[in-house]
């Protein structure tokens, strides 16, 4: 498997990716966005995994990760959490102090913090828990982010399975990013 980036925001890269397989497909032809992907060995190889970021509209010193998305037939084999952390070295490597990123379930939450996140200990709007990275890793914090989605009414069965199986988990541990 190969990570690679396909641009920065400024150099306006546009992926296309099947709607079918691939959920938050529509955002990656948005040109303000910089991308990067997850695919098989080589330029041409399937694509497996994309990223979209870019820097914080108030804070020049950050960076987001807007949107991640893996193959639907590749869900559950880390794909996210090593492009989430390859994204995150580049743009560590490109000077930003911190990135971050809003998740709306449990899995993202948990696939981010083996991609060396922390949880901020603040929501969005959209009712998306805000993790950044490098951040707060403790056993506590990462219970305190997991017990903000136990308090929502409209979580799936798999989702509270999952958080239940987590109720006296420390985070996982750190994945090395891919080069």
């Amino acid at each position: 498997m190969e990570y690679a980036l396909v641009g920065w925001p400024e150099d306006d890269p546009k992926l296309r990716l099947d709607h079918r397989e691939f959920s938050y497909a529509g955002k990656f032809v948005m040109s303000n966005t910089g991308k990067a992907v997850a695919r098989e060995d080589g330029a041409d190889g399937d694509r497996l995994g994309a990223i979209a970021f870019n820097e914080d509209r108030t804070d020049p010193a950050a960076a987001w990760l807007r949107y991640v998305t893996v193959r639907a037939d590749r869900r559950g084999e880390g794909i996210g959490a090593r492009l989430a952390a390859f994204a995150a070295d580049r743009l560590d490597a490109r000077g930003y102090d911190r990135v971050k990123i809003a998740v709306n379930n449990p899995f993202a939450y948990h696939a981010l913090y083996k991609a060396g996140f922390g949880y901020a200990g603040e929501e969005t709007g959209l009712a998306e828990l805000v993790l950044v990275r490098p951040g707060d890793r403790s056993p506590a914090t990462y219970r305190a982010g997991l017990d903000a989605y136990r308090g929502r009414e409209d979580l799936a069965a798999e989702e509270r399975d999952f958080l239940d199986a987590k109720s006296a988990a420390g985070p996982p541990e750190t994945i090395p990013a891919p080069e």
